[in-house]
């Protein structure tokens, strides 16, 4: 059975951070399928055009990562692409507590396992609200993102 992971979030900005994680799961799994989340209700400051060519630039040298967008549980997604595994980084143990009962409900809801990734120490003070704040107010954001230029507002 070939194992799918799914690295879901709305990446907004996709940061090296996240690079870092997609990096250390492709040596878990067969596939590694970066989903970006649309939330309606959710304001994002990179459109999602920007986003999905600024994560597809980043993958070009393996065929192992995909992309896709979805509006849905993350679940329901996971079902409707075959991920038997989510992936979720982790920076700290403030997103462990976080993240460990969203994996926990989506064991329940469907059976689906999370693997938790530790960050890198060099990207763990890396946060994308404080990447958005920064870039909003002209700071350089290349030690954070790469390849920051092909983000548009």
């Amino acid at each position: 059975m070939k194992k799918i992971g799914l690295f879901p979030g709305s990446f907004d900005p996709f940061t090296k951070g996240h690079e870092a994680v997609v990096r250390k799961s492709l040596n878990l799994f067969d596939e590694i399928i970066i989903g970006i989340g649309v939330n309606s209700r959710k304001n994002y400051l990179f459109n999602l055009e920007s986003r999905k060519n600024h994560i597809h630039s980043l993958f070009t040298d393996t065929e192992k990562v995909s992309m896709a967008v979805y509006q849905e549980l993350t679940v329901t997604f996971c079902a409707k692409i075959g991920a038997t595994h989510i992936v979720r980084g982790l920076r700290d143990s403030k997103d462990f507590q976080y993240e460990k009962s969203i994996a926990q409900m989506n064991f329940q809801l469907a059976g689906i396992e999370t693997v938790f990734l530790l960050t890198s120490q060099e990207f763990s003070a890396i946060n994308s609200s404080i990447i958005r704040e920064m870039h909003l107010n002209g700071a350089n954001i290349s030690s954070f993102v790469t390849n920051p230029n092909l983000l548009v507002l």
